[in-house]
């Protein structure tokens, strides 16, 4: 043990020699208020800790001294930190006038204090108006910066803050990985950035009061119970000052008609502070029974407050940062916050414009408890800090650093996303029916509608849009948001341009028509078309067996043969948007005539069409029905009754099918020699009929190399529904297509 003291003894002393005859690193810790106190404090008491290679000076401004916000520089008084100075730069009043004078009047008084401390480094934190001045200040007169809290994404002009804050810094401490990677993506030189985590969770995490029941009472009321009260911290947005006024009444209304027990605490200085206080009094929140009003709580209490509320709504980072590490249910209100990484107790509410959402979110959240999160940090960023610190080499440059690396995008959760349900209108052209249906982004068909497919364009197209209209009205009733409108047709489609370039032959008069414009006019939606065989191929890759998948082709087996192509994770369509015509590969030089004018297609084998054809030349050579089977005069002749007569015995229908079978392998295996893809779909009535033929035929036909190729039939009951509806959510939600 004494032995590897003396090791780390060595090991601290040839880090003080580095900076320089074992000069100790003067340190000056900035504070301008109870919000970056919390996360300044606990790197202070370790600073001060480890007098042999750290001076610390504290110099407080900013609403620490205000008294209408606590004169909150007592409590860095009572933490036994000597300040070293005092600087009143507070200008009073109500407008972001205030807010700049304020920054002016630090950046006058600064330099003097800075000239007489001579630190080696300033810490400032986070994202306030006064951590700009201090920043400003040190960069000016050549005095390193260590950011605390950059690279994170929030909302508001504190963003804009921060990032300049960032660009004055020269090294930087970051509490989640995304932070990093922004700071990295903002040229920010990656060997002076820390991923530490949060600072205020190294006390969070290890916040075992016993009497937090005091704690409560102290500030709630004797009778109040855990779990079984509200804590509200709301501040004014600088950007849109008259909105967030009204935000706050309305959280106010909404938390006198929950009848909780609530504690409001006074919001920050910021222009539209004053206001904020005067619609607390106007409704007469100090007064009421059920509030608690008080302008400041100290951190220790505070952390028990939160830790044991049934719910904290409001606006505060502390809200979406700090109060994860204990699972309470928390309500961000507006978009102060919009961009901040949190946990699954977090429930935002961007557009707070009405009392009833922000109630509902209310009952949604109170009283539940969720999983513990350690985003922001996992109870050790001081010690990391401190080894930071004591690295930093006082000999290097002060001149930063560039390079220009990506940043990835965080998503995070709405109440929208609760209260709506975010959905395509997808539309199915067929040769008989047309179909129209709204489809949820988990693939469920909430609402189908279908009807005959007319025979002319005008009454094809008019029925679209009276059927679209329909359903786009019965959408709000089931609480759906369409995003967009999916088209599936039949024949060659440009998707670009949302027009059927050639039709088949099952749906007359649908040549060169543009679908895009009029419907997206109708319905003031985007709309998107494509081939049917595409839309399966696409329904597969979103919803079914092609899910993950880089490389598959799908089949459809139904009237007619198509199909659809993805590689490398992307549709297949074609330098004249003719790619994936599977039903025409050709399997034998002399076959049957196919719909497309040439002989020996797949189709003109195993198509709907083409067994239904093959049964009743059986029928009218009366070789078709056997025992077990009956047919009325009046009955048309399909392919489920070839089907049925081959599962009853009859050797000349089970023979067509074995043909059908045998044709379709073949262009399987063709397949498989084009595109090596290493799953096959087989989709449509006729799939399961023919999949064991399938593989029968690449087991005898195929090069070993790919007889390994899976083969399923799939598991999707509306391949052209899903499929047109994944067109518009797949774009929607910035996935590629």
């Amino acid at each position: 043990e004494v032995y590897f003291k003396n090791l780390s003894k060595q090991k601290e002393k040839k880090v003080m020699e580095k900076n320089g005859n074992n000069h100790k690193l003067r340190v000056c810790v900035a504070t301008c208020n109870r919000a970056d106190y919390s996360k300044l404090a606990p790197i202070m008491f370790g600073i001060k800790a480890e007098p042999q290679f750290f001076d610390l000076d504290v110099v407080v401004l900013g609403s620490h001294l205000i008294d209408d916000y606590g004169n909150t520089y007592r409590m860095i008084e009572q933490d036994d930190f000597d300040i070293h100075t005092r600087l009143h730069t507070i200008v009073r009043g109500e407008d972001e006038a205030a807010m700049v004078e304020s920054v002016g009047l630090a950046l006058v008084k600064l330099p003097d204090v800075l000239n007489r401390l001579k630190p080696d480094i300033m810490i400032v934190h986070g994202d306030r108006f006064d951590a700009l001045a201090l920043a400003t200040s040190a960069a000016l007169m050549n005095i390193r910066i260590l950011h605390i809290e950059g690279g994170e994404v929030s909302g508001t002009i504190d963003d804009s803050i921060r990032h300049a804050i960032t660009k004055l810094a020269h090294y930087h401490v970051c509490c989640t990985r995304s932070a990093e990677q922004h700071l990295i993506a903002m040229c920010e030189d990656h060997d002076r950035i820390l991923l530490a985590g949060c600072p205020s969770y190294d006390k969070l995490l290890s916040a075992k009061n016993k009497d937090y029941m005091s704690i409560i009472r102290m500030w709630l009321g004797e009778d109040v119970k855990t779990r079984d009260y509200i804590v509200a911290l709301q501040h004014p947005v600088t950007t849109d000052i008259k909105h967030s006024i009204k935000m706050f009444e309305l959280t106010l209304d909404a938390l006198i008609s929950f009848n909780k027990r609530t504690l409001v605490l006074f919001p920050n200085v910021d222009a539209g502070d004053k206001e904020m206080v005067r619609v607390m009094r106007k409704k007469g929140i100090e007064h009421h029974p059920n509030f608690r009003a008080v302008k400041h709580v100290p951190f220790d209490q505070f952390i028990q407050l939160v830790a044991h509320a049934g719910c904290m709504i409001g606006n505060s980072s502390c809200g979406v940062r700090e109060v994860g590490a204990f699972g309470t249910p928390v309500i961000n209100l507006g978009t102060r916050q919009t961009g901040r990484e949190t946990g699954e107790n977090v429930l935002h509410v961007r557009d707070a414009d009405t009392q009833d959402k922000i109630l509902h979110a209310l009952q949604l959240q109170f009283g539940k408890q969720y999983p513990c999160s350690k985003i922001y940090g996992d109870g050790n960023a001081v010690p990391r800090i401190l080894k930071f610190l004591k690295s930093i080499d006082l000999k290097e440059p002060l001149q930063k650093k560039f390079c220009f690396p990506p940043v990835k995008d965080n998503i995070s959760q709405d109440i929208d996303h609760i209260l709506e349900t975010q959905s395509a209108l997808a539309v199915d052209l067929g040769g008989t029916n047309l179909r129209v249906a709204i489809v949820s982004m988990k693939g469920e068909i909430v609402k189908k509608y279908t009807q005959l497919n007319p025979k002319t364009y005008e009454d094809r197209l008019e029925l679209i849009l009276k059927m679209c209209v329909e359903a786009a009205s019965e959408a709000v009733n089931v609480n759906c948001r369409i995003l967009g409108v999916g088209i599936s047709t039949g024949g060659r489609v440009n998707p670009r341009e949302g027009i059927v370039l050639h039709s088949t032959k099952l749906i007359q008069e649908w040549s060169s028509v543009d679908l895009r414009t009029p419907i997206s006019d109708a319905l003031h939606l985007p709309v998107w078309v494509d081939n049917d065989g595409n839309c399966a191929a696409l329904a597969e890759r979103k919803f079914g067996h092609g899910k993950g998948i880089e490389n598959f082709v799908t089949l459809i087996t139904g009237t007619g043969i198509g199909g659809g192509i993805v590689h490398q994770h992307e549709l297949i369509h074609g330098s004249s948007f003719c790619a994936a015509e599977l039903g025409h590969i050709v399997v034998s030089l002399d076959g049957p005539e196919c719909l497309c004018g040439s002989q020996g297609c797949i189709e003109a084998y195993a198509s709907g069409i083409a067994l239904q054809r093959e049964a009743k030349k059986l029928h009218d050579e009366d070789l078709l029905l056997v025992e077990g089977m009956s047919m009325k005069k009046e009955d048309i002749v399909s392919a489920a009754h070839l089907i049925q007569a081959a599962k009853l015995g009859n050797t000349k229908a089970d023979g067509i099918l074995r043909t059908a079978g045998t044709a379709l392998g073949l262009g399987v295996v063709n397949i498989l020699h084009t595109m090596n893809p290493s799953l096959v779909i087989l989709s449509g009535v006729l799939a399961s009929h023919y999949v064991n033929a399938v593989k029968d035929v690449i087991n005898r036909q195929a090069l070993s190399s790919v007889k390994t190729v899976d083969v399923v039939v799939s598991n999707l009951a509306d391949p052209a529904l899903l499929g047109a509806a994944s067109l518009v959510l797949d774009y929607t939600t910035r996935r590629i297509y």
